[in-house]
């Protein structure tokens, strides 16, 4: 397992020529594979062999949302259904859902930067984890799920709801990890007080949040009622679900797992891409992905990129929480 983590401090001149490499074979795959593609690069006149540096990837078409409607369900999938051996979707609340289609290879990705993920927050094969993300459709409960026994975790497959049996299970079990959104967790903090229970008193330790936005006055609102460290993960269904980047425990950004998911942000107006430090639409080409490539998605989240060293020693960049 130690050479997952590794990974993460890699040297940046190595890191960029690996996401070079695996970027021009993205584009081949996805070009070759996907009608969509294929029509979306002839009409901007790049291949793959376009690709000199990374700063490149300016030459491609972009991806929206609407792409993914546009050829629902299996239309963007790079692999033939014989190798999808999952599909997720989004709750489809405006029209139909956005469908992603994973490989065996795809899962293995996913369980490495979910392990990753939990890791730099100092989780470790010795934790026992709660999950109230939702199991199913959602990729929430199943990417946490994978990532969590890759990790040597204890995993309770929880899912939400059932918020008296939550606090019980966490009493009972000697949980020392619990994740889920941030909502839900003030509201277990209310039910909690409602029965007599001061979450403090247990051995919970550490919470991880996401699914939705939140802000840092409801991170210290969870660490003072909870007792937990409370961090922050971010994952979209489109590009893999969580473990798309991930806070450490210096909380100062969330480190992208750049050696799968190439991060560029651009102005949402002129679409060119901006300077580090400055605020813009977040986009996404995944670099590794093989049943659903998808090439510089537009995400519509608002944030900005660092690529200083963080205090942990990680040379992975970050992301500051999305603010819109």
């Amino acid at each position: 397992m130690s050479d997952i983590w590794e990974k993460d401090f890699t040297p940046r001149e190595v890191l960029e020529k690996q996401q070079l490499e695996r970027l021009r074979r993205t584009v081949a795959l996805a070009r070759q594979r996907v009608p969509f593609y294929a029509k979306a690069m002839a009409a901007k006149g790049v291949t793959e062999n376009d690709l000199k540096t990374l700063a490149d990837a300016r030459l491609l078409p972009f991806t929206v949302k609407n792409d993914l409607r546009d050829n629902y369900p299996f239309q963007l999938f790079a692999a033939p259904m014989d190798d999808i051996v999952r599909t997720h979707c989004s709750s489809g609340t405006t029209g139909k859902p956005i469908v992603a289609g994973y490989t065996r290879n795809d899962i293995d990705v996913w369980s490495e930067v979910v392990a990753r993920s939990f890791h730099m927050m100092g989780v470790t094969f010795k934790d026992i984890v709660q999950v109230a993300w939702g199991y199913g459709l959602f990729t929430g409960g199943l990417g946490a799920h994978y990532g969590l026994e890759r990790l040597g975790a204890t995993v309770i497959p929880m899912s939400g709801g059932n918020t008296e049996k939550q606090i019980m299970l966490i009493q009972d079990f000697g949980v020392t990890v619990w994740m889920g959104t941030p909502s839900y967790c003030l509201n277990l903090v209310e039910v909690a007080a409602g029965l007599g229970v001061d979450l403090r008193e247990t051995k919970l330790r550490a919470g991880v949040f996401g699914a939705e936005p939140w802000t840092e006055q409801m991170r210290q609102e969870i660490q003072d009622r909870t007792g937990m460290k409370a961090f922050d993960i971010y994952g979209l269904t489109e590009i893999i679900g969580p473990g798309v980047s991930a806070e450490c425990e210096a909380q100062s950004g969330l480190h992208i797992f750049e050696d799968h998911f190439y991060p560029e942000v651009v102005d949402p107006k002129t679409l060119e891409p901006v300077a580090d430090g400055v605020e813009g639409e977040l986009v996404f080409t995944t670099i590794t992905k093989t049943g659903m490539p998808l090439i510089r998605f537009r995400t519509r989240d608002i944030t900005r990129l660092r690529r200083e060293k963080c205090a942990c020693g990680r040379t992975l960049c970050r992301m500051d929480r999305v603010c819109g």
